[in-house]
């Protein structure tokens, strides 16, 4: 009997999430973009899945890596940055390509601008997890391992 296909996740980030770790004294703490992904794929590997971890400032790239993960993967964990604000198109690529999705804010939006207290992300993937900071990653990684194999 072979062994099923593991799990493949794409972990995906949008504007200015490369400057994390950069001004420890703001709202994302000191881990780098690089740290995150390494507690993602970490977490993964542990759950017996693997992680593709992506960054872009471009909300069409962010966009086409949506689109891609239709074949190539399993779920997507997806920090937007601030384009989870205002982007039609993210919300509309998440829908299309209907893979569960888990939104990670790393900050506690509700103790920040009134602006950031909606995102229509929210309203297309599965959960959200906000405000842990960026142990919010693997644990989104883990809820979308567990949500997957759930069915």
């Amino acid at each position: 009997m072979t062994a099923p296909t593991p799990l493949r996740l794409f972990v995906l980030n949008g504007p200015n999430t490369n400057l994390y770790g950069l001004d420890p004294n703001g709202p994302y703490g000191t881990l780098t973009i690089e740290d995150i992904a390494e507690s993602c794929r970490a977490r993964a590997e542990s759950l017996g899945a693997s992680v593709d971890f992506r960054q872009s400032n471009h909300e069409g790239v962010l966009i086409d890596w949506i689109q891609e993960a239709r074949t190539a993967a399993d779920g997507i964990v997806i920090n937007a940055g601030s384009l989870s604000y205002g982007s039609i198109g993210i919300p509309d690529a998440l829908s299309a390509v209907a893979k569960p999705a888990i939104q990670v804010h790393v900050s506690n939006v509700f103790k920040r601008e009134s602006f950031r207290h909606h995102s229509p992300l929210s309203a297309v993937v599965t959960g959200c997890i906000i405000g842990l900071g960026p142990s919010g990653y693997p644990a989104a990684v883990e809820a979308l391992i567990a949500q997957i194999r759930r069915g």
